[in-house]
């Protein structure tokens, strides 16, 4: 994934309200209407989410006579994710290192007081 779309998914997903809609429209597509209805703002405040959300890729606007339903696109998510899923190895590596770290310290220690005992 570009890095410039990365940007626009994370900028996206920075506000909750943009992130309690993308959970609505998990469970399918819905109206403004409908995602408006749970939050104390205005349909063009939801609209403008909605246009940020939009030109994210997570959300695709179709048109059914008066009725413009959003759905979920989850492409950028995934890709979120995957670039997320490396730093999360990382961090697991760096744990495990640091368990085989404290691990050895602790033998070492325990290795000496049996030393000190006898």
């Amino acid at each position: 994934m570009a890095s410039d779309e990365l940007s626009k998914t994370f900028a996206a997903l920075a506000d909750p309200t943009r992130r309690a809609i993308l959970a609505r429209l998990s469970q399918g597509e819905a109206s403004v209407s409908d995602l408006a209805a749970p939050f104390p703002i205005s349909l063009p405040a939801v609209s403008k989410h909605l246009q940020v959300l939009e030109r994210a890729g997570l959300v695709a606007r179709s048109r059914e006579a008066q009725w413009r339903p959003a759905q979920l696109r989850a492409k950028p998510l995934s890709d979120a994710a995957d670039w997320i899923e490396d730093y999360r190895r990382f961090w697991e590596r760096s744990f495990d290192a640091l368990d085989d770290h404290l691990a050895t310290i602790q033998n070492q220690q325990d290795n000496h007081t049996k030393e000190e005992t006898k």
